[in-house]
């Protein structure tokens, strides 16, 4: 699952084959937050944290800006990378999507470990990266607790991203192809300089890949509200013009900021929590 290849999720040959297969149907373009939405987030995420650990996020601003984006990196020299980005949800039945156990051991049993890379490993993922920023602080390894602040941070902000939580990733099985990107991406490169994003001050979570899972649920949500922005935006139009995304926006701009929003207020919250679980070490400025 970590693309460090963290030594309890390494995949077997026959899993392997399953993840780029999987990458034949989902590319590595499926990606709907771009890298000025994940640099965005970060540096929200910063801003959300008390004063007993900012100091060391603040000092640290830019790296985490500059590597929230490596598993994008990671991805495009191996594809198999994807199934740690997403979670296609609806491959599960029916919202809230009951059937899929939210423990990784139950999941394997129900599902098995193919049918789970296939589809997506994103709540896992975050719950993996929870636990080595803890392991990071509690050994007092500072260099290794900003790369996994950083790698943590890009995966709770995917979890926000409504098409990182469905098989309909970018638009293929409503016909509004590009979807993803135009909602996610373009839309952020766009309006990002003055629309206001007002994330919550981060709190402790006790359960990270139960609140990961959550994260996942609530964006989901989104998904209708945005293809129909989607239709009506072009509506009359033939291609993607700037009265079309002008009007994607007055319809759906408010749920990129909130998305956007709770991303910010979650991978702080994740950061919080990691450091409070390692027993609240005093850390470097």
């Amino acid at each position: 699952m970590d693309w460090k290849l963290a030594k309890n999720f390494r995949m077997r040959p026959i899993a392997l084959i399953a993840a780029v297969t999987a990458f034949a149907v989902f590319p590595g373009s499926a990606m709907a937050w771009g890298r000025n939405a994940h640099r965005l987030i970060v540096n929200k995420a910063v801003d959300t944290l008390p004063a007993d650990i900012r100091p060391f996020f603040e000092a640290n601003r830019g790296f985490l800006m500059q590597h929230v984006t490596d598993p994008l990196d990671a991805l495009a020299k191996n594809p198999s990378e994807r199934r740690n980005n997403f979670i296609a949800l609806d491959k599960y039945g029916r919202f809230p999507f009951l059937a899929l156990p939210r423990s990784y051991k139950s999941a394997v049993t129900k599902f098995s470990k193919i049918k789970l890379d296939a589809n997506g490993l994103l709540p896992w993922q975050i719950g993996v990266y929870s636990e080595k920023l803890t392991e990071a602080f509690r050994a007092g390894k500072w260099e290794d607790a900003k790369l996994d602040a950083a790698l943590l941070a890009h995966y709770v902000a995917q979890a926000h991203d409504p098409f990182s939580t469905t098989d309909n990733f970018d638009g293929h099985l409503s016909g509004q192809a590009g979807i993803n990107d135009r909602f996610g991406s373009t839309l952020t490169d766009r309006y990002s300089s003055f629309f206001p994003m007002r994330p919550n001050d981060a709190s402790f979570i006790n359960d990270p890949t139960d609140h990961a899972f959550d994260a996942c649920l609530s964006a989901h949500r989104w998904l209708e509200s945005i293809l129909l922005a989607d239709r009506n935006a072009l509506r009359g139009e033939n291609s993607y013009t700037d009265e079309y995304y002008d009007r994607f926006y007055n319809e759906a701009g408010a749920i990129l900021i909130r998305q956007l929003s709770d991303a910010a207020t979650d991978i702080g919250s994740f950061w919080l929590t990691a450091w409070a679980n390692a027993g609240g070490p005093a850390l470097p400025h």
